[in-house]
């Protein structure tokens, strides 16, 4: 799955899916979800999480300068505050989609997936 077209609306980050789905983003939630390893950490060699400590916002921190694509696989923002880090791959930023149809395809997802035993 990849964008058709994406674009900046208002206060909302737009895509259009090769499949017609559209996503609309709220530029604050795809911010506070940054994926890089200063927002959101990363994992060390024994796989424990270092990093990723309290971010301290402010009001151009929500206000998208422009995207560009990485690749054939990702979208990289570039925030009004100079942040400009945390790629969102295309799999990544799909499934991170706001709209009910997707929250209900995780949730089923979710539900589907096998439990470990004992539980």
């Amino acid at each position: 799955m990849r964008p058709n077209s994406y674009q900046i609306l208002g206060e909302t980050f737009v895509v259009i899916w090769d499949d017609g789905h559209e996503s609309y983003y709220p530029l604050e939630a795809l911010r506070r979800a940054c994926p890089c390893a200063g927002c959101s950490g990363e994992p060390d060699l024994f796989g424990r999480m270092a990093g990723g400590g309290p971010q301290r916002y402010r009001p151009e921190s929500f206000q998208l300068r422009s995207v560009e694509a990485t690749g054939n696989y990702a979208l990289q923002p570039n925030w009004a505050d100079g942040h400009s880090f945390g790629m969102w791959t295309f799999e990544r930023l799909r499934n991170f989609c706001p709209c009910e149809d997707c929250e209900e395809s995780r949730k089923w997802a979710a539900s589907a997936s096998p439990k470990p035993l004992g539980e």
